[in-house]
């Protein structure tokens, strides 16, 4: 493995333009290239699996391998009442936006950034080919500054429904850390779906 020698934080608003043109380079496989999303292995999200067989569309990949799949792990009949309502609707959440692979790091916390001679470095990754905006599913406990978004934004600029997609992808990581540590995380699970659907 690549030896890094972290030190510090990175400029929040270089990390924003370096995250945000990692999302924007040209997928390195084939299927990504083609349109499709997933990941060549699976991989875990924390100790739980991450299911990344290849899909053609995204509402389908993050319906069927990220939200189901935690509803399932979760075996809690409230959650599952509410995805029942929720997950017919993703699609709603994504008209008139064109979705194209980025690779994204999947478990972006502040635990997971660093920097390397004053350069963002990131690790631990739970990567896949995903929405860019995926990303920020952790932004609740990633401290992005305003200088981060901003410089992020500049290159990839948000697009409408922005804040309704972004609590989507907080779900996603709600549910894990509930299937991960149970409590207080089921409040905020049982809160999003229920504003969303």
């Amino acid at each position: 493995m690549e030896h890094l020698a972290f030190g510090g934080r990175a400029d929040p608003e270089e990390f924003g333009r370096q995250l945000a043109l990692m999302h924007k380079a040209e997928p390195a496989v084939a299927e990504a290239r083609n349109g499709q999303f997933g990941f060549s292995v699976d991989n875990t999200i924390g100790a739980t699996p991450q299911p990344n067989g290849w899909m053609d569309n995204w509402v389908d990949f993050f319906r069927e391998r990220r939200l189901a799949h935690q509803l399932r792990l979760a075996r809690d009949s409230d959650l599952n009442k509410l995805g029942d309502k929720l997950l017919p609707k993703l699609d709603d959440f994504f008209s008139d936006l064109h979705v194209a692979p980025s690779i994204i790091h999947g478990d972006l916390w502040s635990g997971n950034m660093s920097a390397v001679d004053g350069q963002p470095a990131i690790f631990d990754p739970a990567t896949y080919y995903a929405h860019h905006e995926a990303e920020f599913g952790m932004a609740w406990c990633a401290s992005f500054s305003p200088g981060f978004y901003s410089a992020y934004h500049e290159i990839i600029p948000k697009e409408p429904g922005f804040e309704e997609r972004k609590q989507l992808y907080l779900l996603y990581h709600y549910l894990n850390h509930y299937n991960l540590f149970g409590g207080g995380y089921r409040s905020q699970c049982v809160s999003i779906m229920r504003s969303l659907a």
